[in-house]
């Protein structure tokens, strides 16, 4: 899903586009922006943040503009696989397909989503996705784990979470945005294997209506029992990155990228 955010709406602009550089990394087109030449370059620290179902692949892009995160911080914006058409304005992009209308129905329904027992199906394809296009930058654009942050929203923040927890070297932080524990058969086993080494928020309105608090909320205490150095800011929003959401991120990169 879309972040419904008043942040994007301000930054969204043309000279905010312009000064990315959509490169080819792997399997998935990445928007690059920072660095020594502002297209990424250089060997700086940095931060990989994923969308979410449905938005198109330059939709977090403008979070290199508002979040300040130190002058050196190369940012780049994987673009998922799956193109979609929603009906409206350009087709956007998924890591993997998801039931529409069973989330509509149980939202009408009023009926809370709970993913723990779920592992989606296109998950393992999206995971070898990201991981072959964060190796390709590894070669490309000089990224080191131990100083690259990870992270995303909702689809993404959980894509994110899944590389994290099968990633035999750690990154440097983890950013759940509105994420929810899915797979806990799978997560929780991994935590207890890798927590400790985890540095990481996450951020969920109360009032979300895709993914409810509860699921954000289980998987940040999930985390934390696995020994995770994890920040969960609940925020009275709904799906969407607020301005606490968007602090609590950027002194995550301060902290974790100096």
């Amino acid at each position: 899903m879309r972040p419904g955010f008043w942040v994007v709406a301000l930054a969204a602009s043309s000279t905010v586009l312009t000064a990315m550089k959509r490169i080819q990394a792997g399997p998935l087109a990445v928007w690059a922006t920072g660095g020594t030449d502002q297209d990424g370059g250089g060997n700086g620290p940095a931060i990989v943040l994923c969308h979410g179902f449905g938005a198109p692949g330059e939709d977090l892009v403008p979070l290199a503009r508002v979040i300040d995160a130190g002058p050196a911080v190369r940012w780049f914006f994987p673009e998922a696989p799956l193109s979609l058409e929603m009906g409206f304005g350009p087709p956007g992009r998924a890591w993997w397909m998801i039931d529409m209308e069973r989330i509509q129905q149980m939202m009408m329904r009023g009926t809370p989503r709970d993913l723990a027992a779920e592992t989606p199906e296109g998950l393992a394809e999206a995971r070898e996705a990201l991981e072959a296009c964060l190796a390709a930058l590894a070669k490309s654009h000089k990224l080191v784990r131990e100083r690259t942050l990870l992270g995303g929203f909702s689809q993404g923040a959980m894509l994110c979470t899944e590389v994290q927890l099968n990633a035999d070297e750690p990154f440097a932080g983890l950013a759940i945005l509105s994420g929810a524990l899915i797979s806990e058969d799978r997560w929780r086993p991994a935590a207890a294997a890798r927590g400790k080494s985890i540095h990481a928020i996450a951020t969920h309105g109360r009032r979300d209506p895709i993914l409810p608090f509860s699921s954000g909320e289980a998987l940040s205490k999930m985390l934390e029992a696995s020994g995770a150095t994890i920040r969960f800011v609940g925020h009275n929003g709904a799906h969407e990155i607020p301005p606490v959401a968007l602090q609590a991120l950027a002194d995550l990169a301060r902290d974790r990228l100096a």
